[in-house]
């Protein structure tokens, strides 16, 4: 009799704990609540297949968004995977929950989800051939700041989703993620990759094409005589080359890529810079020239 007792009373707590649990996925007036606990229940009770819950999930999702109750959304869909961890659309899920988290700003949560997606998760194409994971690629690599990290989605980006990328920017991008981690070789073969698609535009960077070409150019250089070991070394050749009027000295010392002059009270206006072959215009007619170090 005792044993009954106690049996009855577990079967009392174990239902009144379900009961609690679908009472935190509820929101909205009383006729959405008592929806929303319809559909929970059906999909509790139901042994049926993906697809069919599918449906229902569906018709909860879009409760959810109408009532703009997103972290319920990602308690109830967090909830939903840990009790069907084989459900093929399980990634679909996650996928909603990080874009939740990132639409509540709470990038380390979105983080979180768009990588487990990726990780764990087989790719899923949504309505429009839309994949699952690229829509995670394409977020992780805007969101992460370890390039170690980032560089490995760039990359995946490009061997797996070279028809819905932009090649030029991608290219662009990993480059500078490998000047991020000092892999200067492996920066400059994809800034010329980047290079091979002339109509690319690098949003916010409107002379981009031009930097890179001057870099890669820089690069390619076999000899660099100009350059020396520090930067006082070079200010100390250069004074004197000006002091003594040595021009053949002062024009070794120029860079060998894009040397430009900029007028000196003009410094910080924004103007067209001028190439410069030959430093010997400054010291023609008696001109006389300075340095300010």
């Amino acid at each position: 009799m005792l044993r009954l007792i106690a049996g009855m009373m577990i079967l009392i707590f174990v239902l009144a704990g379900c009961e609690t649990e679908k009472n935190s996925f509820l929101v909205g007036d009383r006729q959405t609540r008592r929806e929303l606990r319809k559909l929970i229940g059906k999909l509790d009770n139901s042994d049926s297949a993906p697809e069919t819950r599918f449906i229902g999930n569906s018709q909860i999702i879009n409760i959810y968004f109408e009532n703009g109750a997103h972290q319920t959304m990602n308690l109830f869909l967090t909830t939903y995977v840990i009790k069907h961890p084989d459900d093929p659309y399980n990634a679909y899920y996650l996928l909603l929950v990080a874009e939740n988290y990132k639409e509540a700003e709470a990038y380390p949560f979105a983080i979180h989800y768009f990588e487990r997606v990726l990780k764990n998760y087989s790719d899923l194409l949504l309505e429009g051939d839309r994949s699952v994971h690229y829509i995670c690629l394409t977020n992780l690599v805007s969101m992460v700041d370890e390039p170690e990290i980032r560089v490995n989605y760039y990359k995946e980006l490009l061997e797996r989703f070279r028809e819905n990328i932009d090649l030029g920017a991608t290219y662009y991008h990993l480059a500078r993620t490998y000047e991020e981690l000092g892999k200067w070789d492996l920066a400059m073969q994809h800034f010329k990759e980047y290079l091979k698609y002339p109509d690319t535009l690098i949003s916010g960077i409107p002379n981009a094409r031009e930097r890179v070409t001057s870099a890669v150019a820089f690069y390619d250089m076999p000899r660099k005589d100009w350059t020396r070991e520090s930067l006082d070394s070079l200010v100390a050749m250069i004074k004197d080359a000006i002091w003594t009027k040595n021009i053949r000295r002062l024009n070794s010392l120029r860079s060998g890529v894009d040397f430009f002059v900029r007028a000196w009270e003009e410094e910080d206006s924004e103007q067209e810079l001028e190439l410069l072959d030959d430093l010997t215009v400054f010291f023609e007619q008696g001109q006389t020239v300075r340095s300010s170090a």
